[in-house]
């Protein structure tokens, strides 16, 4: 899933918020096992990719699955920075 680039730019800076191209926002967001969530997307490898599920892992761990299939384990004291869409209320 190409990001436009619009929704590139949100990953520049740290709590960044910036319209996507159907017209939600997007923050950049730093993340750990805890925290993460479904639709967060993550770039890995120069590939955005949006996690579809999560399950819990021995010691606080979590194994992310991707809308492509793909599993990434992350340890408990892992940060990751992702794009999370932001809903309106």
């Amino acid at each position: 899933m190409p990001l436009g680039p619009r929704t590139a730019r949100a990953r520049e800076g740290d709590g960044m918020r910036t319209p996507a191209p159907g017209g939600a926002l997007v923050s950049t967001v730093e993340v750990t096992a805890a925290t993460v969530q479904r639709g967060d997307i993550i770039q890995l490898g120069g590939q955005a990719c949006r996690v579809s599920d999560l399950f819990q892992l021995p010691q606080g761990a979590k194994q992310l699955v991707f809308e492509s299939g793909e599993l990434l384990a992350i340890h408990a004291r892992t940060r990751l920075s992702v794009l999370r869409l932001l809903r309106r209320r």
